[in-house]
């Protein structure tokens, strides 16, 4: 039953309070990263996402920005298929790699922002986030579950799998994929809920209804709306108890005419209107720990003008995921006392 009324307004009332008490500041990572499916380009995602403007924009906040830069990732030249899932090995590195630099950002006390990259990057993003928040909830927006496994995925692309890999419950039907060795499954199918999905492949179905995920397609969203969408993701992962929020936001979950420089475009996907109040309610929490944004392909855009609008919103997203509002920019100011110490030990 979703929180209505005065006693939703005192939660967010008491949240806003928790939200301003905290001292943030935001980690930048870049992950140059396409080896999660089979179409080069994705990997200019993080500098396309850095020339729309993402660290002015970010500095217009309140608290101060760290851009660690892009990370490095090694591309090995022998890596054979296991099965038909491409670049396992170089896939399960550079989640590895990222996994450590995201727990590092973490513990640093930063909010962590991830630039992809393919979606395959969420496993390690999301793996770092939970060395530090092993409690924390996952929410996916996404035209796609990403949760196929090796033996369901029509493709093989790991970018398609990566919830596959956190979860608990899936753990006995995940072969052991070689570069992988090191994951271990981390979340419940009870702390992850999607929004916006429209492109399900049947395996993909099978396991949402098997493990009763909650997820919310597009079809619910015309029928719901998206407040009443929003209201029931944070009913179903916050009514136990308040606790650090991993988003991942994939940029084809928007409309392909908003977003039209991505891999995998599906028509009828989320306004921008529904996107950022997404974004926005998320930021209303104060629970925001670290985010994703993945997928911007810039070798894709039918023109110069497509690469722009698609890297604009992808900015977009992450403004207001951590604080713009559409009614204006809060009040700008630095906190001169943040430490500089523990940020100097996460150079990329």
């Amino acid at each position: 039953m979703a929180l209505r009324g005065p006693l939703s307004r005192l939660l967010r009332t008491q949240l806003h309070a928790i939200q301003k008490s905290r001292a943030h500041s935001v980690a930048i990572l870049g992950a140059p990263f396409s080896k999660g499916q089979k179409r080069r380009g994705v990997e200019h995602g993080p500098k396309a996402i850095r020339d729309a403007g993402l660290v002015e924009r970010l500095s217009n906040l309140d608290y101060p920005v760290h851009d660690f830069g892009d990370l490095k990732f090694q591309h090995l030249e022998k890596d054979e298929p296991f099965r038909h899932v491409p670049f396992p090995r170089t896939v399960g590195q550079a989640n590895k790699l990222l996994a450590s630099a995201v727990s590092r950002a973490i513990d640093a006390g930063h909010t962590s922002v991830m630039l992809g990259g393919d979606h395959s990057l969420a496993i390690g993003s999301v793996q770092g986030h939970a060395q530090q928040c092993p409690d924390l909830c996952l929410i996916w927006v996404d035209a796609h579950a990403d949760i196929n496994t090796p033996i369901t995925s029509p493709s093989g692309n790991l970018h398609g799998q990566s919830v596959a890999f956190m979860l608990k419950e899936l753990q006995d039907k995940m072969p052991d994929i070689p570069g992988f060795s090191w994951m271990k499954p981390f979340l419940s199918a009870r702390d992850l809920v999607y929004i916006g999905l429209r492109d399900v492949d049947p395996g993909e179905h099978i396991i949402l209804k098997n493990l009763g995920i909650q997820y919310f397609s597009m079809r619910d969203i015309d029928r719901m709306g998206i407040q009443r969408v929003m209201e029931e993701t944070f009913d179903h992962l916050l009514a136990r108890k308040q606790r650090p929020i991993h988003l991942s936001f994939d940029i084809d979950a928007f409309d392909p005419s908003l977003a039209p420089a991505t891999g995998t475009p599906v028509n009828g996907g989320l306004t921008y209107r529904e996107g950022i109040y997404i974004t926005e309610e998320i930021h209303n929490t104060g629970l925001l720990s670290a985010m994703d944004l993945v997928e911007v392909n810039p070798t894709l855009g039918a023109s110069r003008e497509a690469v722009e609008i698609t890297a604009s919103l992808a900015v977009d997203v992450i403004v207001s995921s951590l604080g713009q509002t559409r009614e204006g920019a809060p009040v700008t100011y630095q906190d001169e006392s943040t430490s500089k110490e523990d940020t100097e030990q996460l150079r990329l």
